[in-house]
């Protein structure tokens, strides 16, 4: 399972890096993914929980916050959501980095 998660955030790798992804490792049992993010709203571990019962798949943070019922096309952008996207975006982009328009 956790292979067949890290199949799904690679279709997006500019997104997934974009969270400070690194330190992938399987769950116990292999029944999900566990890694750390360095996101604009979140920093720390994720873990992504494969549901068998419901084929869908449930998105931990260590801050508590939980979603649940996530299908495997949904996985980046919620996770993204959950640790990276704010508001204004690109704003915050550009005054982090100090990027210029």
């Amino acid at each position: 399972m956790a292979e067949y998660i890290l199949q799904i955030l690679r279709r997006r790798l500019m997104v997934v890096f974009s969270w400070g992804f690194h330190r992938p490792t399987a769950l116990p049992d292999n029944r999900g993914l566990a890694f750390k993010v360095d996101g604009f709203k979140y920093k720390g571990m994720v873990k992504v929980i494969y549901n068998v019962g419901a084929d869908l798949f449930e998105i931990h943070l260590d801050d508590g916050s939980i979603e649940e019922d996530v299908y495997a096309d949904q996985l980046v952008d919620i996770i993204d959501s959950m640790v990276e996207r704010t508001y204004n975006y690109a704003e915050t982009v550009k005054s982090t980095y100090k990027l210029s328009s």
